[in-house]
């Protein structure tokens, strides 16, 4: 029996405090707050994008996307559908819960395409990378080609 007292707290999906270039493309339902979207970038559904992320020009993000906070991501990239990017890495333990000076950032250069289901932990991907399908990156990398694996690792040089 549902009294008063024990209701859940309800919050809404949205967008919030978002800086859009022009002709964004964002499909619905998505939550969006405190972020920075280029010009022509796409948002498919189901995405969260978080504060304190830059998004490049032409850059497209598919569906059920995480992108925590402090992640910058260049231009003409894709990321897929999936793709998970952390911030956290529990160095104590556990979590780090709302103290934001043991999180870390992850930048992407320009034309790099995440994979889908790759998870990206706080790293630098230079420009020209390509990272397949359910990878792990916990490496910084710093050649373009193409990485796959747990952890992610070079496949080939493009």
């Amino acid at each position: 029996m549902t009294t008063d007292e024990n209701l859940p707290t309800l919050r809404s999906i949205g967008i919030k405090g978002v800086e859009f270039g022009i002709n964004v493309t964002v499909m619905e339902p998505v939550n969006l707050y405190g972020c920075s979207l280029g010009d022509d970038v796409f948002i498919g559904p189901f995405v969260e994008i978080q504060k304190d992320v830059s998004i490049g020009a032409r850059t497209r993000i598919q569906s059920h996307a995480f992108i925590c906070e402090l992640v910058t991501i260049g231009a003409d990239c894709f990321i897929s559908h999936g793709a998970m990017f952390i911030n956290d890495l529990f160095e104590t333990g556990g979590p780090a819960g709302g103290d934001r000076d043991q999180w870390k950032s992850t930048t992407l250069g320009n034309r790099v395409s995440i994979g889908t289901n790759a998870t990206i932990l706080p790293v630098t991907i230079c420009s020209g990378v390509v990272v397949g399908a359910g990878s792990v990156v916990v490496n910084d990398i710093t050649e373009p080609g193409i990485y796959a694996g747990n952890p992610a690792r070079l496949i080939r040089h493009l």
